[in-house]
């Protein structure tokens, strides 16, 4: 980057025309994420120190992750963290990065945790554990449990939810398996893979070189992993407890086919109109 004294407002300038001629889509923002993070400040620091300058380890580090950004890597790799339901939660590539969709899955899920005074919990497949750790952090009256069959993953889960003080037992396991001898449920909520074969060879590459493909894809149509669920969900439910499980664009009506033995099944749509959840109630 020359022998010019660089500061924060040149950099970001220059770093952004960079990824411009790049085609990165939100060129300025990603700039600012990348340099936030080096320097250990937030975003609004940023401009109120336009002129500071930067020293030659911080821009170091700097052209590195800008060099990762530009292998496809996601951003919140490279920045070990993301914001899900106003909370930060780290990250490593063992674990899917949370998407926006998901706080759908939460702010329902909040929604029907009103009518109970310390509802019992239980996440499948739980990840970087940013549904059971928002979960505990919004509702921390309720019991919760969540279990991953990664065990990389769980480390993550635990992590985070200790730096975001919320109260979530984690098992490891397939399923609901890890929680066969447990009380029932009021609720049983899972984001669990649902991408068919065919619908992930057409992701993009930051997606499938990048993030672990055994929290992506699902068997042939996608939901035979909520289909082996099915069963066990029933087994561990509460009279009158509820499932709300993520799916794809698509799937209402193959999700909706499947759950037989419950009421009131219902397929709820996200703000783009596509299918997003599936909520029903144990008959």
């Amino acid at each position: 980057m020359g022998q010019v004294q660089w500061t924060i407002k040149s950099l970001l300038e220059w770093t952004t025309a960079y990824f411009n001629q790049k085609n990165l889509a939100q060129a300025r923002l990603e700039a600012e994420v990348l340099l936030a993070r080096v320097l250990e400040v937030d975003r609004v620091y940023l401009y109120v120190h336009y002129s500071q300058p930067v020293g030659r380890q911080e821009r170091e580090l700097f052209k590195t992750n800008i060099k990762r950004r530009l292998t496809g890597e996601p951003l919140a790799y490279i920045t070990g963290v993301k914001e899900f339901m106003s909370l930060e939660f780290a990250l490593s590539p063992q674990v899917l990065i949370p998407r926006p969709e998901t706080e759908l899955l939460v702010e329902t899920a909040l929604d029907l945790l009103k009518f109970y005074e310390r509802p019992r919990i239980c996440e499948v497949g739980t990840g970087s554990g940013a549904i059971a750790v928002s979960l505990g952090h919004y509702c921390p009256e309720a019991q919760i449990m969540a279990g991953d069959i990664s065990e990389a993953a769980l480390l993550v889960a635990s992590h985070n939810a200790k730096r975001l003080a919320a109260s979530v037992d984690f098992r490891w396991g397939s399923l609901l398996e890890p929680f066969v001898m447990e009380q029932p449920f009021d609720l049983i909520v899972a984001n669990l893979p649902y991408i068919s074969p065919e619908e992930y060879a057409a992701l993009p590459s930051e997606i499938k070189l990048f993030e672990p493909q055994l929290a992506l894809l699902a068997p042939g149509d996608g939901l035979g992993l909520y289909r082996d669920l099915k069963p066990q969900a029933l087994d561990l439910l509460k009279a009158d407890g509820y499932i709300l499980w993520e799916i794809g664009a698509g799937q209402g009506d193959a999700a909706r086919e499947m759950m037989e033995g419950f009421a009131e099944v219902e397929i709820i749509k996200d703000l783009a109109g596509r299918d997003r959840l599936i909520k029903a109630r144990k008959g």
